[in-house]
Protein backbone atom coordinates (compact mmCIF):
# COMPACT_ATOMS: atom_id res chain seq x y z
CA UNK A 1 0.00 0.00 0.00
CA UNK A 2 0.94 3.33 -0.32
CA UNK A 3 2.06 5.36 2.30
CA UNK A 4 1.17 9.52 1.85
CA UNK A 5 2.88 11.69 4.34
CA UNK A 6 1.45 15.32 5.66
CA UNK A 7 4.07 17.68 6.39
CA UNK A 8 3.61 21.00 8.35
CA UNK A 9 5.35 23.02 10.74
CA UNK A 10 2.80 23.14 12.88
CA UNK A 11 -1.11 21.97 13.33
CA UNK A 12 -3.61 24.25 15.28
CA UNK A 13 -7.09 24.17 15.60
CA UNK A 14 -8.79 26.70 13.43
CA UNK A 15 -5.73 27.99 11.75
CA UNK A 16 -6.64 28.05 7.62
CA UNK A 17 -3.58 26.73 6.56
CA UNK A 18 -3.95 23.25 9.31
CA UNK A 19 -7.43 23.15 7.83
CA UNK A 20 -6.83 22.05 4.89
CA UNK A 21 -3.84 19.55 5.76
CA UNK A 22 -6.32 17.61 8.12
CA UNK A 23 -8.98 18.28 5.17
CA UNK A 24 -6.31 16.15 3.17
CA UNK A 25 -5.53 13.91 5.94
CA UNK A 26 -9.62 12.84 6.27
CA UNK A 27 -9.94 12.50 2.41
CA UNK A 28 -7.51 10.25 1.81
CA UNK A 29 -8.68 8.21 5.22
CA UNK A 30 -11.76 8.14 3.33
CA UNK A 31 -10.59 6.70 -0.04
CA UNK A 32 -8.62 4.11 1.89
CA UNK A 33 -5.01 5.52 1.80
CA UNK A 34 -2.44 4.94 4.41
CA UNK A 35 -2.19 8.76 5.57
CA UNK A 36 -0.10 10.39 8.00
CA UNK A 37 0.00 13.37 9.82
CA UNK A 38 3.57 15.24 10.46
CA UNK A 39 4.09 18.48 12.67
CA UNK A 40 7.09 20.02 14.46
CA UNK A 41 4.10 20.93 16.83
CA UNK A 42 0.27 20.99 17.54
CA UNK A 43 -2.40 21.82 19.34
CA UNK A 44 -4.81 19.62 17.98
CA UNK A 45 -7.43 17.27 18.99
CA UNK A 46 -6.58 14.74 16.62
CA UNK A 47 -4.69 11.84 17.65
CA UNK A 48 -2.52 10.82 14.69
CA UNK A 49 0.12 13.21 14.77
CA UNK A 50 3.55 12.20 14.46
CA UNK A 51 7.10 14.33 15.18
CA UNK A 52 8.55 15.22 11.83
CA UNK A 53 11.49 13.39 12.76
CA UNK A 54 9.68 10.78 11.94
CA UNK A 55 8.81 10.93 8.41
CA UNK A 56 12.16 9.17 6.72
CA UNK A 57 10.41 5.94 8.39
CA UNK A 58 6.73 6.21 7.07
CA UNK A 59 7.94 7.19 3.54
CA UNK A 60 10.03 4.60 2.42
CA UNK A 61 9.19 3.57 -1.09
CA UNK A 62 9.57 5.62 -4.65
CA UNK A 63 5.80 5.40 -4.93
CA UNK A 64 4.78 6.51 -1.62
CA UNK A 65 4.17 10.09 -1.77
CA UNK A 66 4.75 13.48 0.50
CA UNK A 67 2.55 16.70 0.54
CA UNK A 68 4.56 19.38 2.38
CA UNK A 69 2.35 22.20 2.72
CA UNK A 70 4.57 25.60 2.34
CA UNK A 71 4.28 28.91 4.34
CA UNK A 72 6.70 29.40 5.92
CA UNK A 73 10.84 29.02 6.20
CA UNK A 74 11.48 25.53 7.30
CA UNK A 75 15.06 23.56 7.09
CA UNK A 76 13.71 20.31 8.24
CA UNK A 77 11.19 19.92 5.25
CA UNK A 78 13.59 21.28 3.11
CA UNK A 79 16.37 18.80 3.90
CA UNK A 80 13.58 16.41 4.05
CA UNK A 81 12.39 16.93 0.34
CA UNK A 82 16.35 16.77 -1.16
CA UNK A 83 16.90 13.56 0.69
CA UNK A 84 13.95 11.49 0.38
CA UNK A 85 13.64 9.15 -2.22
CA UNK A 86 9.22 9.71 -3.15
CA UNK A 87 6.55 11.40 -5.57
CA UNK A 88 6.60 14.97 -3.63
CA UNK A 89 3.80 17.65 -3.79
CA UNK A 90 4.04 20.76 -2.60
CA UNK A 91 0.79 22.64 -1.49
CA UNK A 92 2.01 26.34 -2.08
CA UNK A 93 -0.20 28.96 0.67
CA UNK A 94 1.67 31.73 0.13
CA UNK A 95 4.27 33.64 2.03
CA UNK A 96 3.62 36.79 3.57
CA UNK A 97 6.45 39.66 2.94
CA UNK A 98 8.75 40.25 5.75
CA UNK A 99 8.27 43.96 5.48
CA UNK A 100 4.60 43.86 6.99
CA UNK A 101 6.43 42.75 9.78
CA UNK A 102 9.44 45.18 9.76
CA UNK A 103 9.40 47.40 13.06
CA UNK A 104 6.94 45.50 14.48
CA UNK A 105 8.29 42.01 15.28
CA UNK A 106 11.80 40.78 14.25
CA UNK A 107 11.27 36.92 14.35
CA UNK A 108 8.07 37.41 12.26
CA UNK A 109 10.26 39.37 9.60
CA UNK A 110 12.78 36.88 10.08
CA UNK A 111 10.61 33.93 9.31
CA UNK A 112 8.76 35.34 6.68
CA UNK A 113 12.01 36.37 4.77
CA UNK A 114 13.27 32.57 4.95
CA UNK A 115 10.36 31.63 3.68
CA UNK A 116 10.62 34.29 0.56
CA UNK A 117 14.45 32.97 -0.20
CA UNK A 118 13.17 29.11 0.73
CA UNK A 119 10.46 29.61 -1.59
CA UNK A 120 13.25 29.54 -4.70
CA UNK A 121 14.27 26.36 -3.68
CA UNK A 122 10.72 24.99 -3.24
CA UNK A 123 9.62 26.12 -6.81
CA UNK A 124 12.78 23.95 -8.00
CA UNK A 125 11.96 20.50 -6.57
CA UNK A 126 12.49 17.72 -9.48
CA UNK A 127 9.68 16.29 -10.72
CA UNK A 128 6.92 17.61 -8.09
CA UNK A 129 3.46 18.48 -8.34
CA UNK A 130 2.40 21.76 -7.51
CA UNK A 131 -0.89 22.65 -5.79
CA UNK A 132 -2.00 25.86 -5.55
CA UNK A 133 -4.63 27.45 -3.32
CA UNK A 134 -5.25 30.41 -5.94
CA UNK A 135 -4.40 31.74 -9.00
CA UNK A 136 -2.85 34.16 -7.61
CA UNK A 137 -0.14 31.65 -5.92
CA UNK A 138 0.41 29.67 -8.98
CA UNK A 139 1.26 32.67 -10.96
CA UNK A 140 3.67 33.30 -8.34
CA UNK A 141 5.36 29.62 -8.94
CA UNK A 142 5.22 29.61 -12.40
CA UNK A 143 7.17 33.29 -12.88
CA UNK A 144 9.53 31.38 -10.68
CA UNK A 145 9.86 28.04 -13.33
CA UNK A 146 7.20 26.00 -11.97
CA UNK A 147 5.92 24.87 -15.57
CA UNK A 148 2.15 25.19 -15.42
CA UNK A 149 2.08 20.78 -17.05
CA UNK A 150 3.25 20.45 -13.12
CA UNK A 151 0.73 22.91 -11.59
CA UNK A 152 -2.82 23.03 -10.17
CA UNK A 153 -5.06 25.13 -8.76
CA UNK A 154 -6.71 23.29 -5.44
CA UNK A 155 -8.79 25.83 -2.78
CA UNK A 156 -7.54 25.03 0.67
CA UNK A 157 -9.98 22.59 2.72
CA UNK A 158 -12.29 24.34 5.28
CA UNK A 159 -14.23 24.37 7.84
CA UNK A 160 -17.27 25.94 6.52
CA UNK A 161 -19.64 23.14 7.26
CA UNK A 162 -18.85 22.92 10.58
CA UNK A 163 -20.23 26.97 10.39
CA UNK A 164 -23.16 26.07 8.56
CA UNK A 165 -24.69 23.61 11.15
CA UNK A 166 -23.29 24.62 14.02
CA UNK A 167 -25.88 26.30 16.34
CA UNK A 168 -24.92 29.97 16.41
CA UNK A 169 -24.11 32.29 19.91
CA UNK A 170 -26.99 33.32 20.73
CA UNK A 171 -26.06 36.36 22.98
CA UNK A 172 -24.25 38.02 20.19
CA UNK A 173 -27.21 38.20 18.09
CA UNK A 174 -29.32 39.47 21.10
CA UNK A 175 -26.32 42.18 21.29
CA UNK A 176 -26.04 43.03 18.00
CA UNK A 177 -29.22 42.53 15.99
CA UNK A 178 -30.58 45.84 16.53
CA UNK A 179 -31.39 48.75 14.46
CA UNK A 180 -27.32 49.48 13.70
CA UNK A 181 -25.64 48.32 10.61
CA UNK A 182 -23.16 45.87 11.00
CA UNK A 183 -19.74 46.08 9.26
CA UNK A 184 -17.88 42.50 9.38
CA UNK A 185 -14.14 41.85 9.19
CA UNK A 186 -12.57 38.76 9.94
CA UNK A 187 -8.84 37.67 10.45
CA UNK A 188 -6.29 37.91 12.52
CA UNK A 189 -4.80 41.30 14.08
CA UNK A 190 -1.71 40.84 11.88
CA UNK A 191 -0.15 43.85 9.87
CA UNK A 192 -0.85 42.29 6.24
CA UNK A 193 -4.27 42.43 6.80
CA UNK A 194 -4.80 46.28 6.18
CA UNK A 195 -6.76 46.90 9.17
CA UNK A 196 -5.84 50.75 9.46
CA UNK A 197 -7.90 51.52 5.83
CA UNK A 198 -9.98 49.24 7.15
CA UNK A 199 -11.14 51.60 9.93
CA UNK A 200 -10.61 54.51 7.45
CA UNK A 201 -13.53 53.13 5.20
CA UNK A 202 -15.53 52.85 8.35
CA UNK A 203 -14.69 56.44 9.70
CA UNK A 204 -15.98 57.87 6.52
CA UNK A 205 -18.99 55.44 5.96
CA UNK A 206 -19.38 55.96 9.76
CA UNK A 207 -19.18 60.15 9.74
CA UNK A 208 -20.73 60.88 6.38
CA UNK A 209 -23.36 58.39 6.00
CA UNK A 210 -24.77 56.24 9.08
CA UNK A 211 -23.42 57.12 12.32
CA UNK A 212 -25.76 54.20 13.67
CA UNK A 213 -22.91 51.78 12.27
CA UNK A 214 -20.56 49.85 13.88
CA UNK A 215 -17.40 47.71 12.71
CA UNK A 216 -16.93 44.38 13.92
CA UNK A 217 -13.22 42.87 14.11
CA UNK A 218 -13.17 39.15 14.84
CA UNK A 219 -9.46 38.06 15.06
CA UNK A 220 -6.64 36.51 17.39
CA UNK A 221 -4.78 38.88 19.01
CA UNK A 222 -1.14 38.21 19.08
CA UNK A 223 1.01 39.51 21.76
CA UNK A 224 4.06 39.20 19.27
CA UNK A 225 2.20 42.06 17.50
CA UNK A 226 1.15 44.13 20.05
CA UNK A 227 3.18 47.19 18.67
CA UNK A 228 0.42 46.94 15.68
CA UNK A 229 -2.55 46.14 17.66
CA UNK A 230 -1.53 49.33 19.89
CA UNK A 231 -1.34 51.44 16.49
CA UNK A 232 -4.91 50.09 15.51
CA UNK A 233 -6.44 50.86 19.20
CA UNK A 234 -5.03 54.48 19.21
CA UNK A 235 -6.18 54.76 15.34
CA UNK A 236 -9.72 54.01 16.68
CA UNK A 237 -9.70 56.31 20.19
CA UNK A 238 -8.26 59.20 17.72
CA UNK A 239 -11.02 59.13 15.27
CA UNK A 240 -13.16 58.77 18.07
CA UNK A 241 -14.63 55.58 17.02
CA UNK A 242 -14.06 53.63 20.44
CA UNK A 243 -18.26 53.07 20.53
CA UNK A 244 -18.82 51.97 17.27
CA UNK A 245 -15.29 49.53 16.44
CA UNK A 246 -15.79 45.97 18.52
CA UNK A 247 -12.45 44.01 18.63
CA UNK A 248 -13.31 40.60 19.67
CA UNK A 249 -10.56 38.68 19.76
CA UNK A 250 -10.44 35.22 18.94
CA UNK A 251 -14.01 33.35 18.95
CA UNK A 252 -15.50 29.68 18.85
CA UNK A 253 -17.80 28.66 15.50
CA UNK A 254 -20.72 29.50 17.57
CA UNK A 255 -19.78 33.24 17.97
CA UNK A 256 -18.11 33.27 14.68
CA UNK A 257 -21.25 32.09 12.96
CA UNK A 258 -23.62 35.06 14.64
CA UNK A 259 -20.89 37.49 13.74
CA UNK A 260 -21.70 36.75 10.19
CA UNK A 261 -25.90 36.39 10.82
CA UNK A 262 -25.89 39.73 12.35
CA UNK A 263 -23.75 41.13 9.49
CA UNK A 264 -24.62 43.61 6.79
CA UNK A 265 -21.39 43.83 5.00
CA UNK A 266 -18.11 41.66 4.81
CA UNK A 267 -15.38 44.49 4.20
CA UNK A 268 -11.91 43.35 3.77
CA UNK A 269 -9.10 45.91 3.23
CA UNK A 270 -5.73 43.50 3.09
CA UNK A 271 -2.87 43.70 1.27
CA UNK A 272 -1.65 40.57 1.30
CA UNK A 273 -3.48 37.16 0.44
CA UNK A 274 -3.22 33.74 -0.62
CA UNK A 275 -6.36 32.50 -0.69
CA UNK A 276 -8.42 34.34 2.64
CA UNK A 277 -11.36 31.81 3.78
CA UNK A 278 -13.14 34.12 5.59
CA UNK A 279 -14.40 35.45 1.93
CA UNK A 280 -15.81 31.99 1.41
CA UNK A 281 -17.09 31.81 4.35
CA UNK A 282 -19.36 34.91 4.26
CA UNK A 283 -20.20 33.34 0.53
CA UNK A 284 -21.46 30.71 2.24
CA UNK A 285 -23.42 32.71 4.79
CA UNK A 286 -25.03 35.22 2.26
CA UNK A 287 -22.76 38.19 3.57
CA UNK A 288 -22.32 40.98 0.83
CA UNK A 289 -18.12 41.54 0.17
CA UNK A 290 -17.26 44.74 -0.37
CA UNK A 291 -12.96 43.98 -0.87
CA UNK A 292 -9.78 46.04 -2.02
CA UNK A 293 -9.06 43.45 -4.74
CA UNK A 294 -5.43 42.83 -3.71
CA UNK A 295 -3.56 39.56 -4.20
CA UNK A 296 -5.58 36.18 -4.46
CA UNK A 297 -9.09 38.11 -3.48
CA UNK A 298 -10.10 39.21 -6.82
CA UNK A 299 -9.46 35.38 -7.74
CA UNK A 300 -11.43 34.50 -4.79
CA UNK A 301 -14.08 36.95 -5.01
CA UNK A 302 -14.56 36.05 -8.94
CA UNK A 303 -17.80 38.53 -9.73
CA UNK A 304 -19.16 37.70 -6.66
CA UNK A 305 -18.73 40.57 -4.33
CA UNK A 306 -17.85 44.72 -5.08
CA UNK A 307 -13.95 44.72 -5.66
CA UNK A 308 -11.92 47.82 -6.24
CA UNK A 309 -8.68 48.52 -7.48
CA UNK A 310 -7.33 51.13 -4.46
CA UNK A 311 -9.03 50.83 -0.66
CA UNK A 312 -9.77 53.94 -0.88
CA UNK A 313 -11.95 54.75 1.82
CA UNK A 314 -14.70 56.75 0.30
CA UNK A 315 -15.21 54.08 -2.31
CA UNK A 316 -15.31 51.40 0.37
CA UNK A 317 -18.00 53.67 2.36
CA UNK A 318 -20.12 54.66 -1.03
CA UNK A 319 -20.20 50.96 -1.19
CA UNK A 320 -21.06 49.84 2.19
CA UNK A 321 -23.99 52.24 1.63
CA UNK A 322 -25.25 51.26 -1.75
CA UNK A 323 -25.70 47.54 0.35
CA UNK A 324 -26.75 48.64 3.48
CA UNK A 325 -29.60 51.34 1.76
CA UNK A 326 -31.24 49.33 -1.19
CA UNK A 327 -31.94 45.65 -0.21
CA UNK A 328 -32.21 44.22 -3.34
CA UNK A 329 -28.41 45.26 -4.03
CA UNK A 330 -27.65 42.95 -0.53
CA UNK A 331 -29.53 40.15 -1.85
CA UNK A 332 -28.44 40.09 -5.17
CA UNK A 333 -24.80 40.23 -4.03
CA UNK A 334 -25.69 37.73 -1.01
CA UNK A 335 -27.09 35.28 -3.78
CA UNK A 336 -24.17 36.04 -6.17
CA UNK A 337 -21.86 34.69 -3.55
CA UNK A 338 -23.81 32.00 -2.30
CA UNK A 339 -23.83 30.67 -6.15
CA UNK A 340 -20.22 31.03 -6.32
CA UNK A 341 -19.74 28.98 -2.97
CA UNK A 342 -21.69 26.35 -4.15
CA UNK A 343 -20.15 26.03 -7.47
CA UNK A 344 -16.77 26.78 -6.42
CA UNK A 345 -15.75 26.25 -2.83
CA UNK A 346 -17.52 23.19 -1.62
CA UNK A 347 -15.39 20.58 0.32
CA UNK A 348 -16.75 17.96 -2.08
CA UNK A 349 -15.48 20.40 -5.25
CA UNK A 350 -12.23 20.18 -3.19
CA UNK A 351 -11.63 16.76 -2.53
CA UNK A 352 -13.00 15.92 -6.07
CA UNK A 353 -10.28 18.04 -7.44
CA UNK A 354 -7.39 16.50 -4.52
CA UNK A 355 -8.47 13.02 -5.37
CA UNK A 356 -7.56 13.40 -8.89
CA UNK A 357 -4.33 15.01 -8.33
CA UNK A 358 -3.33 12.69 -6.21
CA UNK A 359 -4.65 9.48 -8.82
CA UNK A 360 -2.77 11.22 -11.52
CA UNK A 361 0.39 10.51 -9.74
CA UNK A 362 0.37 7.13 -8.11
Amino acid sequence: MINIALLTPCIIEGDAVSNDVIGMYHCLKKYGYNAQLFADYWESSINNIKHVNQVKSFITKKKDILVYHYSVGWDIALDIINHINCIKVIKYHNVTPPEFFQGINADYASVCQAGRKQLKLIADVPGALYLSDSEYNADELHSMGVSQENSLVIPPFHHIDDLQYVDSDTSILDKYLDEKVNILMVGRLAPNKGHSALIDAFDVYHKNYNRNSRLIVVGKQDDRLNIYTTRLYEKVKYLGLQESVIFTGGVSTASLKAYYLVANTFMITSEHEGFCVPLVESMAMKVPIVAYGSTAIPYTVGKAGLVWEQPDPYLMAGSIDCIASKESISVTLGDMGWRRYQETFTNEQIESKFMRAIKSIE
